[in-house]
């Protein structure tokens, strides 16, 4: 029996947001590398906005996702859970710098789960960059507006169909892969780059690459991760198997020009 059989067949589904230090460019390398390798549990420690678990065209009997943002967490389990009111709580929302700048300063404790999550989306939807912290109002004069609920309700029907059955977790990254790590479980990480910790703004430091490779070293799982090439990096984590792939990042070709990224992609 081939690799392919022991998994089953899923449609791959497109981001409905864009986040800082997502895969898009590089999720179909990274997913032929997870096919790959058997295991009956697929993990994320650093999901995002699914980058390259949505884009996966195959999926093990049991997928799990994790991520500390808790905005980001919460509008996923209320999608998969409370689908058609979430969808009622975006009707008649517009893309304005108003409401953009109001909905920045609303405290996220004091809303309902349906009023977070659908804040949640419409700050990301609208950031400049994908960025999750520090956000930006981005508009382009020569673009449509980035939020509209009739392009939006297709995405987020095929998002709602794609997350049935899969266990959503928010904890920090050490802890999920104590939790969820065995012989038969396949991580891939996909942690903030190197050098650019603090734009997350979660609690992820210079310090935590040394503290996840020793983490890894210790597996009875399987993992990839994919990283940025930094001299650093190869030394943190030398004690493994990469390969080299190339990419571009959003942020730094916006700022100057289209440029090609060394990445690397680390397994055990």
């Amino acid at each position: 029996m081939s690799i392919e059989q022991t998994f089953t067949p899923v449609e791959a589904v497109k981001p409905v947001a864009a986040y800082v230090g997502g895969k898009r460019k590089l999720a179909k390398t990274i997913s032929q590398l997870i096919l790959e390798r058997e295991h009956k549990i697929y993990a994320e420690p650093f999901v995002g906005m699914g980058g390259v678990f949505l884009q996966r065209e195959h999926k093990p009997k049991s997928e799990v996702i994790n991520d500390v943002n808790k905005e980001l967490v919460t509008f996923f389990r209320v999608l998969s859970r409370h689908y058609p009111q979430f969808m009622d709580t975006l009707k008649f929302q517009i893309c304005s710098r108003a409401d953009f700048e109001r909905l920045q300063h609303t405290d996220p404790e004091t809303l309902t789960d349906l009023e977070r999550a659908a804040r949640f989306l419409y700050l990301q939807r609208i950031a400049f960059g994908g960025k999750s912290y520090n956000q930006t109002f981005g508009v382009s004069p020569d673009r449509p507006s980035r939020f509209d609920v009739n392009k939006l309700t297709p995405l987020l029907a095929d998002l709602n169909e794609r997350m049935n059955s899969v266990v959503i977790e928010c904890l920090p990254y050490l802890e999920f892969i104590e939790k969820y790590d065995s012989p038969e479980t396949l991580f891939y990480l996909d942690p903030p780059y190197f050098g650019t910790e603090t734009i997350y703004g979660l609690n992820f430091s210079r310090n935590d690459f040394a503290v996840l490779a020793e983490a890894l070293g210790k597996l009875k799982g399987r993992f990839l991760l994919s990283i940025n090439d930094r001299p650093e990096i190869r030394e943190i984590f030398s004690s493994f198997d990469f390969v080299e792939v190339e990419t571009s990042y959003s942020l730094a070709r916006q700022a100057s020009g289209r440029r090609k990224f060394g990445e690397l992609i680390f397994m055990n």
